[in-house]
């Protein structure tokens, strides 16, 4: 039969309690009730030992009177010796059985019994009218027998409570030794149930913790689902409630930006095929000014361009659309390259770029190393002062390759750096440049190199006093996926 758990929370933190509880009341009321019979089985104890005690005494005192009041009789033959003997006589037996019960547990009765026989025998032997007085004497020596009698009995009752008392011990330590050994046997027992309870709660929150770290860290594409008390669950569902809408947000957002991306492509490429109509003189010659004038509006609309295809690659990211294309080519080239792009603007702010990038070749995927390049390049431009400089390099390492970028810009605030690589995210720094960033240049970037299963980091202590990125691309994991995705 399949045991029913607790549906809720609370009702699962009651049967636990409840389970916990209940071996520690059984305990404490068995230690209770043992306590109490031991302690009545002690006070009764006492109370027969001083009683016995005092009856042992009454009987030899009255043993003692009647024998007195006997040699009295023998010899002055009154009837009020007579009298005080017979009282004498009702004393004794009601002082034994006073003794009765005790003596019924000792074994004793028959000895009871003889001192009773005894005193009755001395009262009807003096009370016989045509008693001699050799009888007389005879009989109240019989006296001493009664006496060793009397010290026998309370010898015996004496043992008998010693008995009961040695019983009395042995019982005290028997309860001891239990509860000693129900304590060993709650401790361990009680320390699991608390443990398989706390396991029982600590599950589904554990469970709940991971799913809101999952939508902290947007991962909207893994079902939740908790298991455990009803409440938990309904909370569970909830979170999946909240998870689906959350990707559905940003499915949407990703539409959006597709969409004006490409909305915004198709002009901007007429805007460029125009600009380069007017450079390369279809309309006629242009002097100098008209010259300076155009060259302002293709590299500005290469910047836009920029952009929007940041703001695709940044959609198609989020999406999980894109793949990595991997091929083999020299990392110096693509880098000088990227640089001549930028020349223009460089030129116009008067920075200086210091490359020192090895002549050597690197597996990846050339498009997006192209516009991590080309995106960090740009953003160095943006925060660089007219006179500055900005420094890249790139070395080759066992299994990777490093490429930094540093400049001598405003760098980035320490409350800012966890944040750069967020999407849409903008520090507070002035940006250079006619066309303001939209915030997912860096954005882009971090997805480009964790594709490549790579790391980027902003370097503490740099020498350069603005901002410095450092890339590390694994080559051996990247080819590892080349295999795979030709397998």
């Amino acid at each position: 039969m399949k045991l029913r758990r607790p549906r809720s929370l609370s009702g699962l933190i009651l049967v636990g309690l409840a389970l916990v509880a209940l071996p520690l009341l059984f305990g404490v009321l068995w230690a209770l009730y043992n306590l109490d019979r031991l302690a009545e089985q002690s006070a009764r104890l006492v109370v027969t030992g001083v009683s016995v005690a005092e009856q042992n005494r009454l009987l030899a005192e009255q043993v003692g009177s009647m024998e007195r009041v006997a040699r009295q009789y023998a010899i002055l033959r009154n009837s009020d010796s007579l009298s005080l003997l017979q009282q004498d006589v009702a004393t004794i037996n009601q002082t034994l059985d006073g003794l009765l019960p005790l003596a019924e547990e000792a074994d004793a009765v028959p000895l009871a019994r003889s001192i009773r026989v005894d005193v009755q025998h001395v009262l009807s032997t003096l009370r016989q009218d045509s008693l001699a007085p050799d009888a007389a004497e005879e009989t109240i020596v019989g006296f001493g027998v009664i006496r060793r009698r009397i010290t026998d009995l309370a010898a015996i009752l004496s043992n008998q409570i010693d008995t009961e008392l040695a019983a009395l011990q042995a019982s005290t330590e028997r309860a001891q030794q239990i509860a000693a050994w129900q304590t060993v046997a709650l401790v361990p027992g009680t320390v699991a149930l608390v443990l398989i309870f706390a396991f029982l709660v600590a599950r589904p929150i554990r469970q709940i913790d991971r799913a809101i770290e999952q939508l902290g860290q947007s991962g909207f594409s893994r079902p939740i689902s908790i298991s455990g008390p009803k409440d938990l669950e309904k909370l569970g569902r909830q979170l999946e409630w909240l998870r689906t809408r959350l990707l559905e947000l940003a499915q949407e957002k990703n539409r959006f930006l597709r969409h004006m991306s490409h909305e915004l492509k198709t002009p901007l490429a007429n805007i460029r095929e125009g600009t380069e109509l007017l450079l390369d003189g279809a309309v006629g010659e242009l002097d100098t000014n008209q010259r300076e004038v155009t060259d302002i509006l293709r590299t500005n609309g290469l910047k836009l361009q920029q952009l929007i295809e940041n703001l695709l690659s940044f959609s198609a990211w989020q999406a999980k659309s894109e793949t990595l294309n991997l091929s083999e080519f020299p990392i110096r080239a693509l880098v000088i390259s990227v640089a001549k792009a930028h020349r223009l603007a460089l030129q116009a702010g008067g920075i200086q770029l210091k490359l020192d990038v090895g002549d050597f070749l690197v597996t990846a995927d050339r498009e997006k190393m192209r516009t991590v390049l080309d995106n960090l390049l740009s953003n160095a431009i943006k925060f660089t002062p007219k006179g500055g400089m900005i420094a890249i390099s790139a070395r080759s390492q066992a299994d990777s390759f490093v490429l930094e970028f540093a400049d001598t810009g405003p760098g980035i605030p320490e409350h800012e750096r966890p944040r750069v690589f967020e999407a849409f995210f903008q520090g507070r720094r002035k940006q250079g440049g006619q066309v303001a960033g939209t915030g997912i240049g860096l954005s882009v970037v971090l997805e480009c190199v964790q594709a490549h299963e790579g790391a980027v980091e902003l370097v503490k202590g740099s020498p350069f006093p603005g901002a410095h990125f450092r890339i590390l691309i694994p080559q051996q994991a990247v080819v590892e996926h080349r295999m795979a995705a030709n397998g």
